[in-house]
């Protein structure tokens, strides 16, 4: 970890060491000393370490063998002053500071501290890398840049035994108080990924003391405290180091970590790495011991097995990722869907089934888990559920079940699976020697799964630049995880899925996440900043966002917010046909519309901004579908209009926007008109020939899925209690009541007409000879036993005659009518007649039907 502090004790030279015997005067020493002792510096490997600790304390002006360098041939120098802060450019000599590059510095000096930061000025409390140290009473300063090279193998060098790179640069820092009286001292050397601090202080300085604390994200790594009488003849101290998972190393070291059963090497680059101890089938228990593990990963349509072979599932059936036989009746179930294309699937949703305890648990998109059919609430606190112990984090949900000596861990985020476990195990995660449709589950796979749906190439996708991208995993910062887990089957899997497949909804990095999850997972070990080394920066998780089972999740654009899509097959048959969904559902004088959210997404369509004509009446979006139904029926119209044709009653209603969207010259919803209807036909044309004795005749007329029937039925009493039957006796001259009946029609709207009824001795309507009994809604003014009642008030009206016979025949009656559908205005329908029932002049509607149809009784004399 952070490593000590090499100080520098003052004394005079031996000449042995000093080839030119010269004795600097003190004020002389920060410019002209090391000038004269190169050779000293050079040869000091020779030099007894007694010699060489009286050697380096009059080194410390110029102590990193630089600032002497301003009076040297080929030298350079930039001047920057401030007074209580500044922020300083020290771009032309960069300093990494625990393996993190910086080419400004933002000095400040308050209350007896003197503070240089690396991100920002310095603020209690806040992420940044700093060095803070006594200031006294300081108050102004300036940083001078000098440069010129130290070999390695310098005193430098040999007094910092980890400083492995040769000497670029320094930044030198004086501080002064206000009556520019020095006070301290403070460089930064530039070590190519390594630095080093070095602090003297002057006779200004009065603390008895000085502390210089590091600091890296705000966080103390290294503090240390010095008395006046050291660094008032120099201190240095090497600041190198490297970050590798929230932790800092001092450079050229190795840290053994028993969590993880790995070494963590900071290299002389200010590189990290890991080494673990444990081989590519074990996992690390925690405690410095390794233990045989073994990990499938699911991603996409890509299956790798617990030995890095790569399988692609070809279709959207449920598959047997794995079959433990140290777990007796666990099985692991992995579902595929569709998404944006159709030849190519995507892991849905994993169930865990324990047959022995009648268990399954269902993890599924969005975070959601059932429980035999049962949603759970779960957290990052584990719970046990029937054996199985669950959580849920913002990462994803985790599944555990274990035996005594055997335990199988799935983890599962919408994305993809990672299944730990140990000992043997069959299925495609496994030892299989089974085909894909032998692993394929029945009850997990809906009919035609298997059906392999060709779709148009997507000719955006470049093959090459996504195996380059692929191909980041062989390179740093994943380096790292390569001891652990073998790169290569996650290229292989990265690639095949991006060679079929768009890189939208984040793919290309979620493959790239798939390969450090498994190593954090296997290893611990986190792969450092290769989010931002990659541009592969958090975006919008899918988690609680819960779509239906014709949907995924995913983004518009990169970084947008998510939302649910169609899947590729469920959209094709309505892209098809240009449609939002469903044809218009009609029945029971009612009509519903049901349009999938999905399609409306697309087009950028906001279902609560719809609205039948009555703007009251919006889309219910049901909440496991997302289906949104728009209905209108006789109790609430929503503003419906009806219309009649020749052949039909229409009801109409449409869709389309709000008009409270539109502010002035804007708008902001797009424009939506859908109109949608459903239709009363006339009944058909068709003719019964019964005999009175049965008494009845009735004809279902249908219209789209709206239907309704009309009956014909005879009674010998005006109370219609006594139909008449097969063995009814009727006499010539005897009433009988006849009544025409409607069910089915919408009696708010529609009203039922009897036009005209005849008698004809055949069963043809237009038989040789026809008797009137209805003329125009009203009785025959020729015949006063016609009487009828009700006709055009609602569903059913009653005539009544006296029966007869054509004159000099004797076979069978046939009793004709003719009806017709009335759309109500008012009393419209209503034939008019008068008031002694003789016709006199029917004012039929406007709508009057055209083709009306006949229905036929017959009797026999």
């Amino acid at each position: 970890m952070v490593g000590g502090v090499d100080k520098i004790v003052n004394n005079n030279i031996d000449k042995e060491g000093d080839k030119k015997g010269v004795l600097c005067p003190p004020h002389r020493q920060s410019q002209l000393l090391l000038e004269h002792n190169t050779a000293c510096l050079h040869c000091s490997s020779t030099i007894p370490p007694e010699v060489r600790g009286q050697l380096m304390p009059n080194m410390f002006g110029f102590l990193l063998y630089l600032p002497a360098f301003g009076l040297l041939t080929g030298s350079a120098a930039m001047y920057q002053a401030f007074t209580s802060s500044g922020e300083m450019n020290i771009s032309s000599c960069p300093i990494t500071y625990f393996g993190q590059k910086y080419e400004k510095v933002y000095v400040s000096l308050d209350a007896n501290k003197f503070a240089f930061c690396f991100n920002s000025l310095y603020s209690p409390g806040i992420q940044n890398d700093c060095i803070l140290m006594s200031g006294g009473t300081a108050d102004r300063g300036d940083l001078t840049v000098l440069t010129r090279k130290i070999p390695p193998g310098s005193g430098v060098h040999q007094l910092l035994p980890n400083l492995k790179h040769a000497g670029n640069c320094v930044n030198v820092i004086p501080l002064k108080d206000s009556q520019d009286y020095e006070v301290e001292q403070v460089e930064l050397g530039n070590f190519g990924a390594q630095a080093i601090l070095a602090i003297k202080t002057y006779s200004g300085y009065t603390n008895a003391d000085v502390e210089a604390d590091s600091q890296v994200n705000g966080q103390t790594v290294s503090k240390q405290r010095f008395q006046t009488s050291e660094t008032n003849t120099g201190v240095i101290t090497d600041v190198s180091g490297c970050r590798f998972s929230g932790v800092v190393y001092k450079t050229n070291t190795t840290t053994y970590d028993q969590d993880t059963c790995s070494a963590i090497i900071c290299d002389v680059y200010g590189v990290a790495r890991v080494v673990s101890n444990c081989g590519p089938m074990e996992r690390c228990q925690g405690d410095g011991s390794c233990a045989t593990s073994n990990v499938c990963t699911v991603a996409g349509s890509t299956v790798i097995d617990i030995d890095g072979k790569v399988h692609t599932v070809p279709d959207r059936c449920g598959y047997t990722l794995l079959s433990p036989g140290s777990i007796p009746g666990l099985k692991v179930y992995g579902v595929y869907q569709e998404r944006r294309r159709k030849d190519v699937s995507f892991l849905n949703n994993v169930v865990l089934r324990l047959d022995g305890a009648g268990v399954r648990v269902s993890l599924e998109q969005g975070g959601r888990v059932k429980l035999n059919g049962d949603v759970l609430k779960l957290n990052a606190t584990v719970q046990v559920f029937s054996g199985v112990e669950l959580s849920k984090d913002e990462t994803g949900v985790t599944a555990k079940t274990s035996t005594s000596d055997s335990t199988v861990s799935v983890f599962f985020d919408g994305e993809k699976a990672l299944i730990q476990l140990s000992g043997t195990v069959q299925g495609l995660c496994g030892e299989s020697s089974r085909s894909f449709s032998g692993e394929k589950v029945a009850e997990y796979s809906f009919s035609r799964c298997e059906v392999q749906h060709d779709d148009t190439a997507d000719s955006t996708i470049d093959c090459d630049t996504q195996a380059k991208w692929c191909n980041l995993l062989k390179q740093a910062p994943f380096t790292a995880c390569h001891n652990l887990i073998s790169p290569e089957p996650f290229v292989t899997a990265c690639t095949n899925t991006l060679c079929k497949y768009p890189a939208v909804d984040d793919l290309k990095c979620k493959l790239l996440e798939a390969y450090t999850m498994v190593c954090s997972k296997q290893g611990n070990v986190t792969v450092e900043d290769w989010r931002t080394k990659t541009s592969c920066y958090a975006q919008h998780s899918c988690r609680d966002k819960f779509c239906s089972d014709h949907e995924f999740c995913g983004q518009k654009f990169s970084g947008g917010e998510p939302h649910c899509f169609c899947r590729a097959i469920f959209a094709s048959k309505y892209r098809s046909e240009s449609t939002y969904g469903e044809p218009t559902a009609c029945e029971h004088s009612s009509a519903a519309v049901t349009l999938a959210n999905c399609l409306l997404e697309e087009e950028g369509i906001d279902y609560s901004a719809l609205h039948l004509n009555d703007q009251t009446c919006k889309g219910e979006m049901k909440d496991e579908t997302h289906m949104v139904t728009f209905k209108f029926d006789s109790s609430r119209t929503c503003g419906t209009v009806v219309k009649a044709n020749d052949s039909k009653i229409i009801y109409k209603n449409t869709i389309s926007t709000q008009n409270i969207s539109t502010v002035g010259l804007i708008y902001r919803h797009d424009r939506v008109h859908i109109d949608f209807s459903c239709f009363y036909n006339q009944p058909d044309i068709k003719t019964f020939a019964i005999r009175l004795q049965q008494s009845s005749v009735e004809q279902q007329i249908t219209s789209g899925a709206w239907s309704y029937n009309l009956t014909m039925k005879a009674y010998t009493d005006p109370l219609l209690l006594g139909a008449i039957k097969s063995s009814t006796k009727i006499q010539m001259n005897d009433r009988i009541f006849v009544v025409l009946k409607t069910e089915g029609l919408d009696e708010n709207l529609v009203q039922f007409v009897t036009e005209s009824c005849w008698a004809t001795n055949q069963p043809s309507p237009s038989g040789n000879l026809r008797y009137d009994l209805i003329i125009k809604g009203c009785p025959n003014p020729a015949d006063d036993t016609v009487t009828i009642e009700n006709n055009g008030r609602g569903p059913y009206n009653v005539f009544s005659f006296k029966t007869f016979q054509f004159t000099g025949l004797t076979g069978d009656v046939y009793l004709h009518c003719k009806v017709q559908l009335c759309v109500m205005q008012g009393d419209n329908c209503v034939p008019k007649c008068n008031q002694v029932g003789r016709w006199r002049r029917s004012i039929m509607s406007s709508y009057e039907d055209e083709n009306p149809a006949l229905i036929t009784m017959a009797w026999t004399s």
